[in-house]
């Protein structure tokens, strides 16, 4: 007698999962990011003017994380240790030893032994070559990687949870408060962002935290219409009436009932969302209303080869991070939204 197994049903989060595993791909695409993106927060360790790790005199230092005084080499002044210097090389070398980065140079590093005036072709030093003010071309690519992928990702997550409540809060309660906040949604999404952005930046000197305030102002309606649209349906199933026939609270129905099976059509949108958000520093960056002078972007990288014809290097590498970032981030966004159609279920 033929004996049979009840083996379960792969759960639809598993299904999904290998959908989007069996896009090439997009699982490649996602494992390439994936280490840039984690190779670039070791960025101190990659590229930076400071050891590693530092042995002197028995004591272990870590001068890549914490910053030491030229006195604690045995040094003659009490100032920030230059371990570029060869005064302090040879300090520490008689006592001890020191681990460089691969690239010694930090993004801000100038290099003032350039075989030719700035800014300066690859060299076996340099290997993208520098900018016009000497600095390391692959150092500023690597932090600038870091910082866009940092911003976009905040901005991503910030931007999604507003949008998320607001349009949940529009598709279940509806009726006034719907109409009403559409209309403002019309009014506020036709303001030309980017003007409005490179206003606001040139009013109070931007930072970080300030850019990525007033970006989430305009950025924060990505999903809100694809959410509200989802509640709009489903407040009127039976499972929804019948919870609200119970008594159970309006934001356990909303966030525990709804939003599971609202979050399958937006999770879809969430890489394009982050490349966007990119896209938007970048572009400020470039405009020169972005980070500070001196931060590391790509914006600021592609400003400096359109300035400098002559040094083509410097803008092909920003363009050439830029371009493989934002085509991983489609490719990854294609495969999300490929595994969350219900057309395609195995």
């Amino acid at each position: 007698m033929k004996q049979t197994t009840n083996t379960p049903p792969p759960s639809r989060d598993s299904s999904r999962w290998y959908r989007f595993k069996r896009n090439r791909k997009a699982y490649i695409s996602l494992w390439i990011f994936g280490v840039l993106f984690v190779m670039s927060l070791f960025a101190e360790c990659m590229a930076n003017d400071k050891p590693i790790l530092a042995y002197f005199d028995g004591k272990l230092y870590v001068p890549a994380l914490r910053t030491y005084s030229e006195l604690a080499f045995g040094g003659e002044f009490d100032i920030d240790a230059d371990y570029r210097d060869p005064f302090v090389k040879n300090l520490i070398q008689e006592k001890g030893w020191m681990i460089m980065p691969l690239v010694q140079f930090s993004y801000g590093t100038i290099n003032y032994d350039l075989p030719s005036p700035a800014p300066s072709p690859p060299t076996r030093v340099n290997w993208f070559g520098t900018d016009d003010r000497g600095r390391d071309v692959f150092a500023r690519v690597l932090y600038g990687f870091r910082i866009s992928v940092m911003f976009g990702l905040m901005l991503t997550v910030l931007s999604s949870i507003a949008g998320v409540i607001l349009g949940a809060l529009q598709g279940y309660y509806g009726g006034a408060f719907d109409i009403i906040f559409q209309r403002f949604m019309e009014v506020w999404s036709g303001m030309p962002t980017l003007f409005m952005l490179i206003i606001l930046s040139s009013v109070v000197e931007p930072n970080f935290w300030w850019l990525l305030g007033i970006t989430l102002l305009f950025g924060w309606m990505s999903l809100v219409g694809v959410v509200r649209a989802e509640f709009l349906r489903a407040r009127n199933f039976e499972y929804v009436l019948s919870a609200r026939a119970m008594g159970m609270r309006h934001s356990r129905i909303m966030f525990v009932h709804i939003l599971p099976n609202a979050m399958t059509s937006a999770m879809s949108y969430l890489p394009f969302i982050l490349g966007g958000s990119i896209t938007t520093l970048t572009s400020l960056d470039f405009l020169g209303f972005g980070l500070p002078t001196g931060s590391p972007s790509l914006g600021e990288m592609l400003a400096q080869g359109k300035a400098n014809l002559q040094a083509p290097w410097i803008g092909i590498a920003a363009f050439a991070v830029l371009a493989l970032t934002l085509s991983l981030l489609v490719f990854i966004g294609e495969g999300v939204r490929d595994a969350f159609d219900p057309r395609r279920r195995l």
